[in-house]
């Protein structure tokens, strides 16, 4: 595999990558500060997805459905948690698994009731829609440049957000001890409905980044949910640099994994034994990472207050 192969396949891994940290970053943010497990983060995803790809369709114009879509996300995001999500703060972690998987569920059967069973089309901008050569002879696609680059100034926001504002230390000091930070003043249901808010419109950033690039459709929270997830127990649960360095490494190690094994397994087996094999060993290689990491390090790279 040549040198310009290998340098797509980072790039692809870094974009990816950048995507789970927008899905993780919520998922941090709600459990360091609410210590509360969300399933229904990933239906969050698809909802933004799927009003990104509507008001696109109906408006003629991508960047109009993704402003409206993440602004209708965190509105959905706003009501779902004064409604619902806030008289699962106090319950265990079981009750907030099993009426979080209930809304999951929920929300899979109003999309479909609403859009139907069958995916949307979401394209990306006609100024995006082509390649950019970034070396002599290497061309990238440039909407995939354009998510990096989105990817990493939300990273960056996120990370001036909480390192450097009142709302940033209010939120650390909510994740490290919220009756201490009640105590002081710090008005935490505002400031819990503000997170989830948050934490909605990155998901629906993510929904209407890669809609153009995956099928939007029915269920497409539940799959990405579970990488999410990954990325948040390798990096460290509650940890915001552990969310961002594990879906780096996530999107790394998924993309490179699809991309080399395949090759790699027909030089050593043969073709007949890569068809079935090679996928089957990519799909599981993050698994094993995780394995790995939780073996050496029960906590994570980063464990919280990282």
């Amino acid at each position: 595999m040549n040198t310009l192969l290998l340098l797509e396949q980072a790039l692809n891994g870094l974009q990816f990558g950048l995507m789970l940290f927008l899905l993780a970053a919520g998922l941090t943010l709600v459990f360091g500060i609410m210590d509360m497990i969300n399933l229904a983060h990933g239906s969050l995803y698809m909802i933004g997805a799927y009003l990104v790809a509507t008001i696109t369709a109906a408006s003629g114009s991508y960047w109009t459905g993704l402003g409206v879509g993440i602004a209708g996300t965190a509105v959905v995001g706003v009501l779902l948690e004064t409604s619902l999500l806030r008289h699962f703060y106090r319950r265990d972690h079981l009750s907030q698994v099993l009426g979080t998987f209930a809304l999951l569920l929920m929300a899979n059967e109003a999309v479909r009731m609403v859009w139907g069973s069958q995916p949307l089309s979401l394209n990306p901008p006609d100024a995006l829609a082509g390649p950019v050569e970034l070396l002599p002879g290497f061309h990238y696609s440039a909407y995939r440049l354009f998510i990096i680059g989105v990817g990493l100034a939300a990273a960056l926001g996120l990370y001036l957000l909480v390192t450097r504002t009142r709302l940033g230390m209010q939120v650390r000091a909510g994740a490290s001890n919220r009756d201490m930070a009640l105590a002081m003043g710090v008005p935490v249901g505002k400031l819990f409905t503000g997170v989830f808010a948050l934490g909605a419109a990155l998901c629906a950033l993510a929904g209407g980044l890669l809609g153009p690039l995956l099928a939007v459709q029915v269920g497409m929270g539940e799959s990405i949910l579970i990488l999410a997830f990954v990325v948040i127990v390798i990096g460290g649960i509650g940890s915001m640099r552990g969310a961002f360095l594990g879906a780096l490494l996530v999107g790394v190690v998924d993309t490179a994994g699809r991309a080399l094994l395949p090759p790699l397994v027909t030089w050593l087996f043969g073709a007949e034994a890569a068809s079935g094999a090679a996928a089957a060993l990519a799909s599981m290689l993050i698994y094993l990472l995780m394995a790995v990491v939780l073996f050496y390090r029960p906590q994570g790279l980063f464990p919280a207050n990282g």
